[in-house]
């Protein structure tokens, strides 16, 4: 935390860790606005967030429910998607961009179902984000077949 503070201080800005952390916790909030959309957070909800932010960001246990825990709390304060979106575009590549869609399509279907709210997300994260319909529809059949489920569009 001090080496951070010093790194910051030494740039007169954000660290590149301060950075990659604001980014983690803007790409946790989104999955957990997702997984909240529908009005409830089911335990295989929680368990697709904590698992995709583990092998995403090569969390340990105790680092993925403190980003959880972040991630809900800015997700309770955050009313629009724009200032998340932002700064995912002005970091992530474009592929990276398709894989955080991925990203919430696998939280959409944790489920087994995906509910009209979390559709309707997923096609407006990805029209904030510059993925263009082709490739959220490429993504989403990508998680389908990860997931094992059948396509019913």
């Amino acid at each position: 935390m001090i080496d951070r503070l010093k790194a910051w201080l030494a740039e007169g800005g954000k660290g590149a860790t301060e950075e990659a952390d604001e980014l983690d916790l803007a790409v946790a909030a989104l999955l957990i606005e997702a997984a909240e959309i529908d009005g409830h957070l089911d335990e295989a909800e929680r368990v697709a967030v904590r698992r995709i932010l583990e092998q995403r960001f090569a969390l340990d246990g105790a680092s993925v429910r403190a980003l959880v825990a972040a991630a809900e709390r800015r997700a309770e304060r955050s009313t629009q998607l724009f200032g998340t979106t932002r700064l995912i575009n002005a970091h992530f590549s474009h592929a990276k961009r398709i894989e955080l869609i991925e990203m919430l399509w696998e939280v959409a279907y944790a489920d087994g179902t995906l509910d009209p709210l979390e559709d309707a997300m997923v096609r407006r994260v990805a029209g904030l984000v510059d993925v263009s319909d082709r490739e959220r529809g490429e993504a989403r059949l990508r998680v389908l077949r990860r997931l094992g489920i059948a396509d019913a569009s």
